[in-house]
């Protein structure tokens, strides 16, 4: 359906426009809320329960699930389901398995308004918040992955340059999330869910015209793949992360445990009532379901009717260029776009979060003030303002580390959560469920799980990132339980020997 595209710049820029105006009135309106540490952090009880599981599924889709996993399909074919089934399925289970331990334990000791802050609290430990909050800073690769995206859908559509792209994102968000907050940042989400599950119903629905074959469309589609290469329709791929069936069930450990990142689990915590969360999981599932099935059939379809694509990344945008007018084209880059920046301000904003309340706050205010007697409202001023000046630094960091294009967005993106993931797992899960989790184990884990991690993947031991992972967590696991019962065990024997004297 190629036609003329004089149109298509001007009516991306007019959106454009349209869109940062949006975000920043929606950051304005958010102001309201976000005086607070906590309000800035979480805006508690200030928006619906179904909004927040909304955004929750708009915060999960990212730029990974609508260009980085179509560009597997366009080069690993078939194969990458495995990826898209897991991120429904299995992440909702993992959500479901989790949401309401995690939310009554954050409710405890005044509230936790992040990860690192409801995992110090668990185990009494500052110094595991912290430990906790310096892993959280890893979630910058899953930045940098949102702007390579942005900048790709740009570069390919229509044709900005790969550095303008990157600033235009880094640029919009910082503006709308440093004015509004959570609040802001939560309620774009939910509205721009609507957009993107819009965009991947229209997308699959595109097969219709683009591959034919009426009701058998997925027929044909696998007749092409077969006819430009049998290993294309085959459910593992000789290459890439696919390859073999405990490669397969890596991944799926990752995308089970991926619940667990700081940028989602906060929304947990924005839930104000325990009846609620029911709401909160069911809309989450939903958005889920439309968000990260649909879209990749598009990366299997562009295989077939744009063969020998420079970059696989770009498969999605190139294929919108070749299977929709102009007019539909812009609303579809707007869509991709929100896709994009939903996930990006989630990141943002629970990276600053934790610098502001775990690292500031714990390590540089007693310091800093150690002879004032700073008030409570003092002292959260302060904290809101370390969190806001970080957000600036970080958005310029994410911007340099973008100038170099990797060679796999759907990787990279998964390279920071992964170290995460390593190192959180073991602490959360067994922090619900066994009475012997402690401190000691706590930050074994953490340091050995998120340690293992940047070994193998830095020496090249363990090239595949997922498996990496998985061994590294499953380290974690082990030093959790192994560190806990010598610890529980020095304290019993330590009380026996008091008793004694």
């Amino acid at each position: 359906m190629r036609e003329d595209t004089t149109w298509l710049l001007p009516f991306i820029i007019v959106m454009l426009i349209g869109y940062f105006a949006w975000t920043t009135w929606l950051g304005k309106k958010g102001a309201v809320h976000s005086g607070s540490m906590k309000g800035f952090a979480l805006a508690k009880g200030k928006i619906s329960p179904a909004l927040v599981g909304m955004s929750f599924g708009t915060s999960y889709a990212s730029a990974n699930l609508f260009l980085g996993v179509p560009g597997w399909a366009y080069t690993y074919g078939l194969s990458t389901l495995w990826y898209t089934i897991g991120c429904f399925g299995v992440t909702w289970l993992g959500l479901l398995l989790f949401t309401k331990t995690f939310w009554r334990y954050g409710q405890k000791n005044g509230g936790s308004l992040t990860l690192p802050q409801w995992l110090g609290n668990r185990y009494n430990s500052k110094a595991l918040q912290v430990l906790v909050a310096l892993l959280v800073l890893f979630n910058i690769y899953y930045i940098v992955g949102q702007n390579v995206g942005l900048a790709t859908m740009f570069e390919t559509v229509i044709g900005i340059p790969y550095m303008w792209g990157i600033a235009i994102g880094v640029g919009i968000t910082i503006v709308y999330v440093s004015l509004g907050g959570a609040f802001a940042q939560i309620v774009s989400d939910g509205v721009q869910g609507a957009a993107m599950a819009a965009v991947s119903i229209l997308l699959f629905v595109s097969l219709l015209w683009t591959i034919g074959g009426g009701w058998n469309v997925f027929g044909t589609l696998h007749s092409e793949l077969r006819t430009i290469d049998p290993a294309l329709v085959a459910p593992l791929s000789k290459s890439g992360p696919f390859y073999s069936g405990f490669a397969i069930l890596s991944i799926q450990w990752l995308l089970f445990s991926f619940v667990l990142l700081p940028h989602l689990m906060n929304k947990v915590l924005t839930v104000e009532k325990e009846e609620d969360l029911r709401t909160f999981t069911l809309t989450a599932g939903l958005s889920l379901f439309v968000l990260s099935i649909f879209s990749v059939f598009a990366g299997l379809a562009a295989r077939v009717i744009l063969p020998g694509l420079a970059s696989a990344d770009s498969a999605i945008p190139a294929y919108i260029m070749e299977a929709f007018p102009v007019v539909i084209v812009a609303l579809l880059v707007m869509g991709l776009i929100s896709a994009i920046l939903s996930t990006t301000d989630s990141l943002y904003l629970g990276i600053t979060n934790s610098i502001g309340n775990d690292l500031y706050k714990v390590l540089a205010v007693p310091l800093l003030y150690k002879n004032k007697n700073l008030s409570e409202q003092e002292l959260d001023g302060k904290v809101l303002k370390a969190s806001k000046i970080s957000l600036v630094f970080i958005g310029l960091i994410s911007l340099y580390m973008s100038l170099n294009r990797p060679e796999s967005l759907a990787l990279l993106t998964n390279f920071g959560t992964s170290a995460i993931i390593s190192g959180i797992a073991a602490p959360i899960s067994l922090g619900y469920f066994w009475k012997h989790a402690n401190k000691t184990g706590a930050i074994a884990s953490v340091i050995s799980g998120a340690g293992c991690y940047m070994f193998l993947t830095s020496s090249g031991t363990v090239s595949h990132v997922f498996q990496a992972m998985f061994f590294s967590s499953m380290l974690g696991f082990f030093s959790m339980i192994s560190g806990s019962l010598l610890a529980e065990a020095a304290k019993k024997r330590d009380k026996t020997a008091q008793q004694a004297i």
